[in-house]
């Protein structure tokens, strides 16, 4: 560990869309989220800046955001986000989520094992990938002490 002063963790997320509303209507008829702030991007007055919360009041740690840019596009690559996840307890949750994105009209993938979760992917209207990962079996799976050897998947069979 370093001497850095301590976080309490992912407070939100920010991203960029191209049509509010469409986004709007994703978080909230889609996800089933909750808009919880409709304001304007404090660097960029006039941009308009939402926040969705699965939560009715959007505590931190619960929160995405979102810019709007009409006619605009980004790129993958570095310095871009490639994915975000939001948790589920448990592979039948995970199950449920896939039905009902379909039944929604939204692409999503089959159900991926990712040898410390198991997790579903599908995008925004904007091409976001969005992943849905459970909560186990966790990062202890193939150590005791998280983090301390490098694993390859490969070697250890856990592409399948």
């Amino acid at each position: 560990m370093t001497d850095a002063p301590p976080t309490t963790g992912l407070h939100h997320v920010t991203n960029i869309c191209t049509d509010m509303d469409e986004t709007v209507a994703f978080y909230e008829d889609v996800l089933g989220w909750h808009t919880v702030k409709r304001t304007q991007n404090y660097d960029d007055p006039g941009t308009p800046h939402y926040y969705f919360s699965p939560t009715p009041t959007g505590e931190p740690g619960t929160n995405v955001t979102y810019f709007e840019y009409p006619n605009s596009q980004g790129a993958p690559g570095p310095g871009a986000s490639h994915h975000f996840a939001f948790g589920v307890e448990d592979e039948e949750t995970l199950r449920e989520w896939q039905e009902h994105l379909r039944e929604k009209d939204v692409r999503v993938s089959e159900v991926k094992d990712r040898t410390y979760f198991k997790s579903i992917y599908f995008s925004d209207p904007d091409g976001l990938v969005f992943e849905l990962a459970t909560a186990g079996p966790g990062f202890t799976r193939d150590e005791e002490e998280p983090g301390s050897e490098e694993i390859d998947p490969f070697a250890e069979g856990y592409e399948s």
